[in-house]
């Protein structure tokens, strides 16, 4: 079968397309037949090894994929040849086949496509970890997401609108921004024309943000803890800007604001029962049509050089999909 691979810590630049030999079930596993891979900006990080994850190399990237089950193996539960499935994997995604715990491939319903199936887990897994588990977002609340139009970004806009809060979406065009306007954000925010600070307090009416959905860092974070709500929340999402902000502690205890991290990968090993409730709860809403998960672009599994590059330089709106078999 045929598989991406990241022999060496190149960066995107050294995947290279090899023929391996395909995967058998251990106990437990399922061998899935992989139709789409849905791609993330930590894909790049890890062909680098500047992932907090840093796997023995040869790995393949691709945290998480949609397709069929073509074998299903011992004590496997009740998955049956040819169930179409979608599944977080960590990593590994970027192959025809690939075997898969049982209890982490999540039944796709009717009417869903597997490159929109493929797309879900981690992005909308991680907002709706950080919003309800974590900030235990209400509604009416306000929230900012910074870095609103990626695949993070708008799925918080999507499900923050869906819990009836008030989004506010912040990014760097107002391309990016129309588009987060279509899922769900009332207010928009061009953080390059403007004062990010002074304008999130003016769209609250001075009394600040309760929620912020930071998937950036970078210089933003600290203007946005600076316009939070008294006792709102700042949720940790990622960096995709690369640079790891230092935030001063002193405005977390004036404004009685709490920092929180949201490690959604670690959060699916600790409770895959609520990561597998979560799921559910997604595509069943994805096939009610109350949310609408974007594809911005899909390329061949020997593309994934562009692919990748789509994300890196931050052009993607949405996600970015491999199509790989059967799609």
């Amino acid at each position: 079968m045929k598989a991406i691979l990241c022999k060496s810590l190149e960066g995107p630049a050294g995947l290279e397309l090899h023929d391996i030999a395909e995967p058998s079930p251990a106990p437990g596993e399922v061998i899935v037949a992989v139709e789409a891979c849905a791609l993330n900006f930590f894909d790049t990080l890890i062909t680098r090894g500047k992932y907090q994850h840093k796997p023995e190399l040869p790995i393949s990237p691709g945290g998480e994929i949609a397709g069929t089950i073509a074998v299903v193996g011992e004590n496997a539960g009740d998955w049956k040849i040819g169930d179409r499935v979608c599944a977080y994997l960590g990593w590994g995604g970027a192959r025809e086949m690939v075997a898969v715990p049982a209890d982490r491939v999540v039944a796709i319903p009717e009417g869903i496509d597997a490159a929109i199936a493929s797309g879900i887990s981690i992005t909308y897994g991680t907002a709706i970890h950080g919003l309800i588990d974590r900030a235990g977002l209400k509604p009416g609340e306000t929230v900012a997401v910074l870095g609103a139009s990626g695949g993070a970004g708008l799925a918080a806009v999507e499900l923050a609108a869906a819990a009836r809060a008030e989004v506010i979406a912040v990014a760097s065009n107002d391309q990016k921004l129309a588009i987060c306007q279509d899922h769900g954000a009332k207010h928009l925010v061009n953080y390059k024309e403007c004062d990010l600070k002074l304008k999130l307090r003016e769209l609250t009416d001075g009394r600040g943000v309760d929620v912020v959905y930071d998937c950036v860092g970078g210089d933003s974070s600290e203007q946005a803890v600076r316009a939070m709500a008294w006792e709102g929340r700042f949720l940790v999402v990622g960096f995709a800007s690369g640079e790891i902000p230092k935030l001063p502690l002193n405005l977390l205890l004036v404004k009685g604001c709490a920092a929180i991290g949201v490690f959604w990968g670690e959060s699916v090993k600790r409770d895959p029962a609520q990561h597998r409730e979560h799921m559910n709860q997604v595509l069943r809403w994805v096939s009610e049509g109350k949310l609408a998960p974007r594809v911005d672009k899909t390329f061949a599994l020997e593309e994934i050089k562009q692919a990748l590059a789509e994300i890196e330089k931050r052009k993607a709106i949405g996600k970015i999909v491999l199509k790989i078999g059967g799609v």
